[in-house]
């Protein structure tokens, strides 16, 4: 899943130089969404997996 929010975030890049305004727009969100996603499932599971 992080693999994924670089990738979108990335695109971004590339698109906002590029100045496709738009799709840089929705890959910029996108790999926020995910990256956040991510963050709270690592935490979620630093607290659950460690309780054997």
């Amino acid at each position: 899943m992080l693999g994924n929010a670089m990738l979108f975030l990335i695109i971004a890049i590339i698109a906002g130089v590029l100045g496709f305004s738009g799709i840089a727009g929705v890959a910029s969100t996108i790999a926020q969404v995910l990256f956040v996603l991510f963050l709270i499932l690592f935490i979620v599971s630093l607290f659950t997996g460690r309780r054997r």
